[in-house]
């Protein structure tokens, strides 16, 4: 695979010639989609329980509201990630966004609870914009200039998960929730005008056969794993449904890999994903994914716990979310910074760095425990990671990746980044629901049980700076390697 990195930096540099001023343009317009894309996710939890008493949900539909835009991306996301490839990666961008615009609309006129689910489950669709914008800036950007954007467009999901939770907080206790749907709506429509008017549409590798197998065996075995995933706890564990979904999964996805094996175009590149860099790549985007569950679940609601519990401090929902804060502040800074560093010391060594802060910073909020302070250093010292990572991540993705494929191949590791949290938000619930104490007549999670979840992702993040370490001497291999190559020549 290493030959993908000699053939793409051969490549004619699409962006030469592009003024600092467009190119700052370009970024912004991408950005902006891209921030209301990742404010989406988050915007609705603090709100939830308001919504769900308007609307006259249900327990199940107040679920289905999270649930519809979980399972939408996780099939999504990497199904346009190579249409993007295919049919173009600003008119997929355009698509996602408009999935976005429509979905929120959707919700923001609605105070029925079927259509607020059914608007929500299109916005799923921008979860993708993501990854689609970071291939598309590493398409159409000067050289110079890819890094830093690169950088920063996938900062922007930890971003918007940082900032939704305090605006949200903040709006919730001034005006009508429905506001925080047309922010997403609203933002989501004017960033498809600017990229229509500012991002050129960079050459696609020509329209293919459509893997409708493909997107049939993905789609039926991601759903079949996220939704017990995401409804194990309200089902039980060890409920038929549960259990029956999950071996499903493993079925249909096994035979998706036998099907793609002998497509002639297949919509998941099974040797581009088994080379060994991106694999690397992804299974650390994976852990990764898990670690940073820790930090907003472990954040929020354990802030907003009563005194009485001897960890909670009985602070609002909008306290609750000042206090990640300083983490979106830090990854916002940080995403230039890193860029220089991928450069100086490789994407490899970077991602190892991140998971090494990350894993730090949960330790902090495993020991300190006494102010609100405290609490606010440790989640701060994990954004700063979480923003090094999530810019080491696609750099090594676009690395490694020919040109062609890239949209695909960011698709694919967001995905795995996405499951990474899936897996932790079912083990880290089922944690803070076993390990529980008694407050009056409610049963709250108990501090221990924050703790193991915090450990536990602590580990996940010291697993992802492994994977950094031996992707870092992979590239440093590959470096000597051409090195003595050229010399002899």
């Amino acid at each position: 695979m290493t030959s993908h990195t000699t053939a793409s930096s051969g490549d004619v540099d699409l962006g030469a010639g592009t003024s600092g001023l467009r190119a700052n343009l370009e970024i912004a317009a991408v950005a902006l989609g891209a921030l209301m894309a990742s404010l989406t996710q988050t915007l609705v939890i603090p709100v939830l329980p308001v919504i769900s008493q308007d609307i006259g949900a249900s327990t199940t539909q107040a679920q289905w509201l999270l649930t519809a835009t979980l399972l939408v991306a996780a099939v999504a996301v990497p199904i346009i990630g190579r249409f993007a490839d295919m049919f173009g990666r600003r008119l997929m961008l355009v698509v996602a966004l408009g999935g976005l615009t429509v979905g929120s609309v959707l919700d923001a006129v609605t105070s029925d609870a079927t259509v607020m689910i059914i608007g929500r489950a299109i916005t799923g669709v921008s979860s993708a914009a993501i990854p689609l914008g970071i291939s598309l800036l590493a398409s159409v950007l000067p050289k110079e200039r890819k890094g830093s954007a690169v950088a920063l467009i996938s900062a922007m999901l930890g971003i918007g998960g940082a900032l939704g939770l305090p605006l949200a907080g903040a709006i919730a206790d001034s005006v009508d929730y429905h506001v925080l749907f047309w922010i997403g709506g609203v933002g989501a429509a004017v960033s498809i005008v600017l990229i229509l008017l500012l991002v050129a549409e960079p050459p696609t590798q020509g329209v293919r056969s459509v893997d409708l197998p493909g997107i049939v065996l993905l789609a039926a075995g991601l759903t079949s794993l996220v939704l017990p995933l995401s409804q194990g706890g309200t089902w039980g564990w060890t409920d038929a449904k549960t259990l029956s979904l999950l071996a499903a999964s493993v079925v249909l996805l096994v035979f998706l890999v036998l099907v793609e094996k002998r497509s002639a175009a297949p919509l998941i590149d099974l040797k581009a994903l088994s080379s060994r860099p991106v694999a690397l790549t992804d299974l650390a985007s994976l852990f990764f994914g898990f670690a940073l569950f820790a930090s907003f679940v472990g954040t929020a609601n354990y802030v907003q716990a009563p005194e009485a519990t001897g960890y909670g401090f009985g602070s609002s929902v909008l306290v609750g979310g000042l206090c990640l804060l300083p983490s979106g502040l830090f990854m916002l800074l940080l995403a230039p910074v890193t860029a220089k560093l991928n450069t100086l010391w490789g994407a490899g060594r970077v991602l190892a760095i991140a998971g090494f802060v990350v894993a730090a910073g949960l330790g902090v909020r495993i020991v300190l425990t006494d102010s609100l302070w405290q609490i606010v250093l440790g989640t701060a010292i994990i954004g700063a990671g979480t923003g090094i990572g999530y810019a080491a991540l696609p750099t090594l993705i676009n690395e490694f990746t020919p040109p062609e494929d890239l949209a695909a191949a960011n698709g694919i590791n967001s995905l795995a980044r996405s499951m990474g949290g899936t897996f932790a938000s079912a083990a880290g619930g089922s944690i803070l629901a076993s390990m529980t104490m008694t407050l009056g007549s409610y049963e709250l999670p108990s501090l221990d049980g924050y703790r193991v979840m915090f450990g536990i992702c602590a580990a996940a993040a010291l697993l992802s700076a492994v994977f950094g370490l031996v992707i870092a001497r992979s590239q440093a291999t590959g470096t000597a390697q051409a090195a003595s190559h050229a010399g002899a020549h």
